[in-house]
């Protein structure tokens, strides 16, 4: 049932799945397959989860753990990391594989970097990431909001270091990609998602090279940063494209690879072709570090930002490491 506020037009209850996800509403339903014990994870119970839960709601932020309904959310919380989702709730995009609403987004909030920064040194963040919706209405796609909130945040909280995972831009003139660069964020994710040969079907709305060009465009403009992307597997492709696809990354120069089990929001999303096993897994991180990346995380639940503090650490040292060597 649809909402009305005061008599006013409709408001979308974004609980309901045929209002969260219009653009699939009448698709046919796809088998959830059971999922194997390697991938099940236990409910968010703790206080740190609820601690970090409470300071959310209080700021108003959104985060892509909730938004995405990400496997890890309590473990992450538990510790006080959380990936905050700026721009709002609703992207333009309408991907099969993803459970962000979809349809005509807000108005961008001017308030909300302050927010955001607020929330990263309240929970005494040392790396914070920050992610979007796809804002194909605006049209430097957010890039200028990315970059007033890395800018907040170094104002705020000068020690935490900063990843974003962004867009693709793809309908912005190229001083969009510019601006975000130019703010300087220690780690610029931007994930490919899954093979070319799926993104008809897949990620629609996206272009495999133009994704692939944003990564290595971030690198000319700025070698200091570091580049990081990502594909879930699960979603039909096969492992000669998988190896593709690091290929195009290294190509590209970018130094941290994530690769993790597509999981299945609703019967409306794109099914799950197979459960990969822990041991693919390994073997997929074996074959990337073979490949020259500084930081591979392959797992069946890696997701963009697991232990991403963690990992930029490592991330950092393989890069001095290398440096030494060279």
């Amino acid at each position: 049932m649809v909402r009305h506020f005061k008599g006013e037009k409709p408001v979308r209850d974004l609980k309901i799945p045929d209002q969260r996800h219009p653009e699939k509403a009448h698709k046919p339903d796809n088998a959830q397959p059971k999922k194997p014990d390697w991938i099940r994870v236990k409910a968010p119970t703790s206080e740190g989860y609820k601690k970090t839960r409470d300071i959310l709601r209080e700021k108003k932020l959104v985060t892509v753990c909730e938004e995405a309904g990400c496997p890890n959310v309590g473990e992450c919380w538990s510790q006080g990391h959380a990936t905050m989702m700026i721009m709002g709730e609703i992207c333009t995009r309408g991907c099969s594989f993803c459970n962000i609403a979809t349809g005509k987004p807000n108005a961008l909030d001017s308030f909300e970097p302050g927010r955001v920064a607020h929330a990263v040194a309240e929970l005494g963040l040392k790396h914070v990431v920050i992610t979007s919706v796809d804002r194909d209405d605006l049209e430097d796609g957010g890039a200028e909001h990315f970059a007033q909130t890395i800018r907040a945040i170094r104002h705020r909280a000068p020690d935490t270091t900063i990843e974003i995972l962004t867009p693709d831009f793809l309908k912005c003139p190229p001083e969009a990609l510019a601006k975000v660069v130019a703010a300087k964020p220690d780690v610029f994710n931007h994930n490919l998602e899954t093979v070319p040969g799926l993104y008809p079907t897949v990620r629609p709305g996206a272009r495999y090279f133009h994704s692939l060009r944003l990564l290595q465009q971030v690198k000319e403009l700025d070698p200091t940063i570091f580049t990081k992307s990502g594909i879930m597997v699960g979603l039909g492709e096969d492992r000669q494209g998988v190896h593709q696809v690091m290929d195009d990354m290294r190509a590209a120069d970018v130094d941290f690879l994530t690769i993790g089990q597509y999981l299945q929001p609703t019967p409306k999303h794109h099914r799950v072709d197979r459960f990969v096993t822990p041991e693919e897994f390994k073997s997929y991180e074996t074959t990337a570090f073979g490949k020259g990346f500084l930081m591979v995380s392959a797992t069946p639940l890696t997701r963009s930002s697991y232990h991403a503090g963690d990992d930029f650490a490592q991330l950092r040292a393989a890069r001095l490491e290398k440096l030494a060597r060279g």
